[in-house]
């Protein structure tokens, strides 16, 4: 990895490493590898010493913080206040900041009921091509600012510009959870029941789906409900399910979060797939020995894969399937079918003129 140009403490300090620099990718706590791995020619711009709460109002349900803050930071000064981001960025117990998730656009489990990253991102403070500060959305809810670029920096992979600062609206917490984990024979037999829950009238704050058929659901809200709420959730899921409450209930989500894999020379993948696709994209992964699991709903496939990454991108285009590749060996991150975004390279004309920041 190419020496960082310096290490910024402050979005002035971005700025002039941004105009002293002709080609630089941010990166934070490298807590997903891949994509703060520089192209050649590239230094990595280390944002880490941007770090801290600018302004929380808890009343409200906003905070700023700059881009450097790591996520465990930011959850510790909400939860003091009953208050949380329920997108569940992943990776925040190893470390990873502020910036890097809006970078990656990566959401955990919480996304299937209250929505991904995108949904709760207020406004960003960010850096130029051209080396200036620049700011878009604002730290209200309530902002009618003109065209929504928060959004469009979520998943950007610091091809835009290098954020330094962001807002975000926040939730309160859940007084209580419970899980219904339901076993079932098969993967047909499985997405059958997931099928059924996905239109349910059941609140469910969490639907993920281990093969070979195991469905973890998750509920919320007051632990007094739960007594005539979970007969009723067990009965619709049907399959062979156990009730998890309490510690083990907590244990069980925090190892449902998308982590790591334990060997280094896997591979981990964020695939976008539909509930329709997962059948017959789980028997080619099966068959490759891969590991994987389908979070929020079906909407999104966690893939540990244990073979080149270029097989994987092979496998994902058969099926018509785009990835993202957050630890591995590859060209790019972006692999399997992906498709031109004129109005993305538009933008990035505007924003980075001068192409210091990657294009992948």
């Amino acid at each position: 990895m190419s020496a960082a140009p310096n290490s910024p403490r402050t979005p002035q300090e971005v700025a002039s490493a941004v105009r002293d620099t002709p080609h630089l990718i941010p990166a934070g706590a490298g807590t997903k590898p891949r994509l703060s791995q520089p192209p050649p020619g590239f230094a990595v711009l280390d944002l880490r010493g941007l770090t801290g709460i600018v302004a929380y109002e808890p009343g409200e349900y906003t905070f700023t913080a700059l881009a450097g803050t790591p996520l465990s930071e930011i959850a510790s000064a909400l939860a003091r206040n009953g208050q949380h981001l329920p997108f569940d960025p992943p990776f925040a117990d190893s470390g990873a900041t502020l910036g890097g998730a809006i970078a990656s656009g990566l959401s955990g489990p919480g996304r299937y009921r209250y929505g991904g990253l995108r949904d709760f991102i207020l406004g960003v403070r960010y850096v130029t091509g051209l080396g200036e500060l620049a700011l878009a959305g604002g730290r209200v809810v309530k902002n009618a600012a003109g065209f929504d670029l928060p959004k469009l920096f979520t998943g950007s992979l610091g091809r835009l510009g290098v954020i330094v600062e962001a807002s975000f609206k926040v939730f309160p917490q859940q007084w209580a959870h419970a899980t219904v984990v339901a076993q079932f024979p098969d993967m047909p037999a499985a997405l059958e029941a997931m099928a059924r829950l996905v239109t349910s009238p059941f609140d469910i704050e969490g639907l993920e789906l281990e093969p070979p058929g195991t469905l973890s659901v998750r509920i919320g809200g007051s632990a007094e409900t739960f007594a005539e709420r979970l007969p009723r959730l067990e009965g619709f899921v049907g399959g062979r399910a156990r009730r998890v409450t309490g510690g083990e209930e907590e244990e069980l989500w925090r190892g449902l979060a998308p982590r790591m894999p334990e060997t280094p020379s896997r591979v981990l993948a964020k695939v976008p797939v539909t509930p329709r696709a997962i059948a017959e994209l789980d028997r080619d992964l099966g068959a490759a020995g891969a590991a994987r699991r389908y979070s929020a709903g079906g909407s999104v496939a966690w893939v540990d894969w244990p073979a080149p990454a270029g097989e994987l991108a092979g496998l994902l285009a058969a099926r018509g399937l785009a990835g993202l590749v957050i630890r591995g060996d590859c060209q790019t991150p972006l692999i399997g079918r992906t498709r031109g975004d004129l109005f993305r390279s538009r933008v990035k004309a505007a924003m980075d003129p001068a192409g210091r920041f990657p294009d992948f």
